[in-house]
């Protein structure tokens, strides 16, 4: 059964809104640059995206090469070829129809996730935070990806605020970027 893999840009009290990271316009550039480059990396992992409505249209936004509107700097081609190209899954219950090479999940989402793990293929790969959440409640996420940006946000929304229980891990690996940003990776024990 192939793993699913889940990652998230957390400051170190816990936001994980995206326009918090980074902070510094100083800094941006360069800790963009590695933030990117690791999530190249990392998304590499697998061959599947998993994502929510939200996620996928934010994704679609920014990533989608044949409608893209926004010129992106260079650094970014890798990052935005990979996540192109990947087959995704999206799950909505909104949704009336989604394209760029992606299909929707209906249904009970344990059957839905457990049947795509039982494809043949890489890792599936999720982020986000609603369907993390419930993915996490489901207890079928296999890793856990936190990329700690070093910085305090002072606000919200927070990671995995409302999780109706624990979840035990067990740290497998951690990565050092080069914008002073941690990537620690754990797997749940049991």
């Amino acid at each position: 059964m192939r793993p699913l893999l889940y990652s998230i840009n957390v400051t170190l009290d816990g936001c994980v809104d995206h326009n918090a990271i980074p902070a510094d316009p100083t800094l941006a550039d360069r800790h963009l640059r590695a933030v990117h480059r690791h999530a190249t990396e990392s998304i590499g992992r697998a061959d599947t995206l998993l994502f929510g409505r939200v996620t996928y249209q934010m994704m679609e936004g920014a990533w989608r090469l044949d409608t893209r509107t926004v010129t992106m700097p260079d650094w970014t081609d890798p990052f935005a070829r990979t996540i192109d190209a990947m087959k995704k899954y999206v799950v909505s219950s909104t949704l009336d129809r989604v394209d760029w090479n992606a299909e929707l999940v209906r249904g009970d989402l344990a059957e839905a996730v457990q049947a795509l793990k039982r494809q043949p293929g890489k890792a599936l790969f999720t982020g986000g935070v609603t369907l993390p959440m419930a993915l996490a409640e489901l207890n079928l996420i296999d890793e856990y990806e936190f990329v700690v940006q070093p910085l305090v946000a002072g606000h919200g929304p927070t990671l995995f605020a409302g999780l109706s229980r624990s979840v035990d891990l067990e740290l497998t690996n951690r990565i050092e970027l080069d914008s002073g940003a941690m990537a620690l990776r754990y797997r749940p024990r049991g």
